[in-house]
């Protein structure tokens, strides 16, 4: 029912043709190329046709990428591996270990639907969160290769300085009420170092100055307490059945579904979702990955359990003003189960957060410390909360071929973002260089 088909553009690339099937698309460079945004910002795209295609699993990617048929594909940590070793012409986004794209400002994890029982519990939120070893979560993930954040925005760039370490001595004392007079303080400075452990024990060349340790891994996380969580939850009327399995305080076995893409192998999200549900069980959960093609109108509509949904919107750099990550709390903003929300899909909101947003709409954008500081509130609060659990910030596996094309926009000449699944990646075009080869 879209009148436009071919639609209308104003990109250099025009769209040549696509299976009706869905499994690829071929662009054409426009004859007025010179009249699009692209070429008068960057000159002429080098490419004169772009093939996206879909390939079914990872294995077939690798594959199309060693015989030269797949110039970029993102993979995950074990395919970048498998193609490095295997492929002479190809590159990381770094030449060396971690090769990851490690710079993009958004805080990956797990959210929580706060408007169904029991994660509209803060206590068996937390609980869920000591349930996890993050070096073996991380292991899992993403090969050890990200960076921590104990707080809702990833640890990179300006964000450590200004709002992490800051946090730090906030963090120490933070304290979680057990019942019966039994409290217990969580954050663990040490849990970045139990990931240095891990990446050092599949022998990967781990710098030894820990700021630069610090840089990579984080500045801490939280401590894995299952002897904690066992006792949040039994505060809150869960026990466990013979074999030791979860029950909810209604006595129903507890099973969790953790909502996330298809990507299973390369996806951040899934990832997240394939580490916890591991943790999880381990833990005593009945605890499973539930992948689907809907995620994100699953999401909007809070028809999940948990989700690997970023656990808050992403700050994508945006300075000091954490306005983008706290607004989406907002209260107004949350709706009922089955309608589409306007806040994040956590649906989770306080009168308290209301009130730091409004102090920091009402803070004055070039005073800097202010906006730091009012940004801090905000994190103190979600870190309480805990509506989502923040682990570790985005990271992308690239490969790239450079058989027929060269300067790609690696670590080392980051003249554009590197993906090719963004916007931005028309940018990418005029500057890559064709090799002559065939």
């Amino acid at each position: 029912t879209f009148k436009f088909n071919p639609f209308v553009g104003t990109g250099p690339y025009k769209l040549h043709s696509y299976d009706p099937s869905g499994f690829w698309t071929i662009w054409e460079k426009r004859a007025d190329w010179d009249k699009s945004p692209t070429g008068i910002m960057f000159g002429e795209p080098k490419p004169r046709y772009i093939i996206f295609q879909y390939f079914a699993n990872e294995g077939a990617k690798i594959l199309a990428q060693l015989t030269h048929q797949a110039d970029v594909v993102n993979v995950s940590s074990d395919g970048l591996k498998a193609v490095l070793a295997q492929c002479d012409s190809c590159r990381a986004y770094q030449l060396n270990w971690p090769y990851v794209v490690n710079n993009d400002p958004a805080q990956t994890g797990i959210t929580f639907n706060t408007a169904r029982a029991p994660y509209d519990n803060r206590e068996v939120r937390w609980a869920l969160l000591l349930a996890i070893d993050i070096a073996e979560y991380m292991g899992m993930a993403v090969d050890g290769t990200g960076a921590l954040s104990p707080v809702h925005i990833p640890s990179l760039s300006n964000y450590p300085d200004d709002f992490i370490k800051p946090m730090l001595p906030w963090l120490a004392e933070f304290t979680l009420d057990l019942g019966n007079g039994e409290t217990f303080k969580p954050f663990d400075p040490n849990a970045s170092q139990r990931v240095v452990e891990y990446a050092k024990s599949r022998g990967y060349e781990v710098p030894e100055d820990p700021e630069q340790q610090a840089r990579l891994f984080g500045y801490g996380w939280y401590k894995y307490a299952p002897d904690v969580a066992e006792k949040l939850l039994i505060k809150n009327g869960f026990s466990r059945d013979s074999s030791g399995k979860w029950l909810l305080p209604d006595g129903t076995p507890w099973k969790i579904r953790c909502l996330t893409g298809t990507q299973l192998a390369t996806g951040m999200g899934e990832r997240n979702c394939v580490a916890v549900v591991e943790q999880w069980k381990k833990f005593g959960i009945d605890a499973e990955v539930y992948s689907s093609e809907a995620t994100a109108n699953l999401n909007a509509v809070g028809d999940f359990d948990v989700s690997s949904n970023w656990p808050a919107q992403e700050p994508w750099g945006a300075g000091p003003d954490l306005y983008r990550v706290l607004n989406h709390w907002k209260s107004e903003f949350v709706k009922p189960l089955g309608e589409v929300t306007s806040g994040h899909p956590s649906r989770w909101s306080s009168p308290e957060m209301d009130a730091v947003i409004e102090k920091l709409q009402n803070t004055d954008p070039t005073d800097y410390q202010a906006t730091v500081d009012v940004g801090i509130e905000g994190l103190k609060i979600a870190v309480r909360e805990m509506p989502g659990i923040p682990t570790f910030g985005y990271v992308g596996f690239i490969a790239w071929d450079q058989t027929y094309w060269t300067n790609w926009p690696g670590a080392e000449n980051p003249y554009t973002q590197p993906y090719t699944h963004w916007g931005p990646f028309k940018y990418m075009t005029p500057f890559l260089q064709p090799t002559g080869a065939r």
